[in-house]
């Protein structure tokens, strides 16, 4: 269901209010972080592999110890697996053009402020 024009002026202002006064909140939200790295999920993949044969290694010696620490290393890799990668890492290179550099919703954002201020693209 669309919503009324006094539920989008509603809306538009509450936008409006959120980017001015809380522009920290919107710059960390609205930042994409990029594509995942291939390496580290391999390499998470294969830590969470070795954490679950340390895990059997663990049962079949009746040891405790040997299968937290094996949980503790499959953790570590499902998680090495599944992060984005760092701010830094996904920064494009300089030479690519201003407009490339901004980010989807940077672009999306410039693209209905302009509209609301009737100047179509």
């Amino acid at each position: 269901m669309p919503l009324s024009e006094q539920e989008q002026r509603l809306l538009e202002e509450m936008e409006r209010s959120l980017y001015h006064n809380d522009a920290d909140f919107v710059a960390t939200v609205g930042t994409h972080r990029g594509r995942p790295n291939a390496r580290t999920i391999v390499i998470g993949i294969l830590i969470a592999i070795l954490g679950i044969a340390v895990i059997v290694t663990g049962v079949v010696l009746r040891q405790p110890i040997v299968g937290i620490a094996g949980f503790v290393i499959m953790f570590v890799g499902v998680l090495m697996a599944i992060s984005s990668p760092k701010r830094g890492a996904a920064a494009p290179a300089p030479a690519e053009p201003a407009h490339q550099r901004a980010s989807f919703m940077d672009r999306m954002n410039e693209r209905w402020d302009k509209r609301q201020d009737g100047h179509d693209e």
